[in-house]
């Protein structure tokens, strides 16, 4: 089951055409989306005028190959290993549901497009890694969703409460399982599974395509306010920013979580 490949399943009654079209478009929507984004909110113009700011107002100048250093430290600490979460927990599930979601989204690019058909069998560790990929968004994305999130953790709101900035992590969320639903489906010859190939078409078309209005795009903003932040802390501008006082933390506890209500 979870070494086969479920887009080569349906090209019987689909053409691979239609799926590889439906491929570029989700690239489409999602580059048109964040330029969208950028220019509606401006945020690419309120970032480079607040790096010059830091950078004037800066006791010292930052080196180029200081720059690169800081470049390379916050590509690894901050974008492969989330280190900007001090929280061990959300941090982990932060990294299962990244690295989940990289791995369906290449592997689905792989399938599609280079084993598109039976007549082209895929070898077996490609659907392994979409299924594998898939359980692991699940897992993050789920834990986060019931117990890590602040508004439930530290506010007492129920899980079931959907504001606007869920729009990400809830359409995220339906696209995988659906999906892992459908190829289940699909692998038993359970029937229904051509709506549920549906319903999850649909799905990820709501996740690639609410990029303007989710917080999607912040995956390709992060990285880079990553490295302004250490460059600001390098060059002691601190994001004008007070010193930090040099006095005990008064407030919260690092043995217990907060629990406001």
């Amino acid at each position: 089951m979870f070494t086969s490949n479920p887009f080569a399943e349906i090209s019987g009654f689909l053409s691979p055409d239609f799926m590889q079209a439906y491929v570029i478009i989700m690239v489409v929507l999602v580059a048109g989306g964040t330029l969208y984004d950028i220019i509606h909110k401006k945020s690419a113009k309120y970032f480079f005028k607040n790096w010059q700011q830091q950078k004037n107002s800066g006791a010292r100048q930052v080196g180029g190959g200081e720059v690169v250093a800081l470049a390379v430290r916050s590509a690894v600490v901050d974008g492969l290993m989330s280190g900007e979460f001090c929280n061990v927990r959300r941090r982990i599930a932060h990294l299962l549901t990244m690295y989940g979601f990289l791995a369906q989204v290449i592997t689905t690019a792989i399938l599609v497009f280079c084993y598109p058909t039976s007549v082209t069998p895929a070898p077996a560790i490609w659907p392994l890694i979409w299924y594998i990929g898939g359980l692991l968004v699940c897992v993050g994305g789920y834990w986060f969703w019931f117990f890590i999130r602040v508004d439930v953790a530290a506010e007492g709101h129920s899980p079931f409460r959907i504001v606007r900035a869920d729009l990400f992590i809830l359409s995220l969320l339906i696209s995988v399982t659906l999906g892992l639903v459908w190829g289940w489906m699909q692998a038993t010859g359970t029937s229904g599974a051509n709506f549920m190939f549906a319903l999850y078409l649909i799905a990820t078309a709501v996740l690639f395509g609410s990029v303007p209005w989710s917080k999607f795009s912040h995956m390709f903003f992060k990285p880079a306010a990553a490295l302004q932040k250490r460059i600001s802390e390098a060059d002691g501008s601190r994001s004008n920013l007070p010193a930090p006082a040099d006095k005990p933390e008064i407030f919260g506890s690092n043995n217990r979580l907060p629990r406001q209500y």
